[in-house]
């Protein structure tokens, strides 16, 4: 069973937290891992108290495109954490977002011995806003994210962001 663990000071204040996931592999086909072709490349993450997310490996090396992959969640996170950032700051400034909508790209690269890594991350919301907001303060916003965002300060690729505004 996974549970969370909480660390507070003497005054009672939390410290620290922990994030808990279960992830279960689903691909045994009936002979395990008996050879490279004879399983599946498909999991599931469970966490706690949440809806199970269906997962495969990435569909160039052989995965499920129909499921989301380590690659897809990893660049998600990335993107879910920059927007509530972003729409946080734009309450605290008294900006008014009426819809958020972000297509990011994570840019990989796939080394000779098969290692892959992400080499870079654009962020590109499209966000929409009310007529009287300055665009030049709606857009600052996003240069303060990077240095508060979780999943920003966790990766160790450059993320850009790179807003586009609606008036609406």
């Amino acid at each position: 069973m996974c549970i969370r663990v909480y660390e507070h000071d003497e005054d009672g204040k939390q410290m620290t937290h922990e994030y808990v996931s279960q992830v279960v592999w689903t691909g045994n086909r009936g002979d395990g891992t008996s050879h490279y072709r004879s399983y599946d490349r498909t999991w599931d993450v469970a966490v706690p108290g949440k809806a199970i997310i269906h997962c495969s490996n990435d569909p160039l090396l052989g995965g499920d495109a129909n499921k989301m992959n380590p690659e897809d969640l990893l660049l998600s996170a990335l993107s879910a954490c920059h927007m509530l950032w972003y729409l946080h700051y734009a309450a605290d400034a008294g900006i008014i977002v009426t819809s958020y909508h972000d297509c990011p790209v994570g840019v990989g690269e796939v080394a000779a011995d098969g290692a892959g890594r992400f080499t870079s991350a654009v962020l590109r919301p499209s966000i929409t806003v009310r007529p009287d907001t300055n665009i030049d303060q709606a857009t600052a916003l996003h240069r303060r994210i990077h240095k508060v965002c979780f999943i920003a300060r966790s990766v160790s690729f450059p993320v850009s962001c790179e807003p586009r505004f609606e008036i609406a």
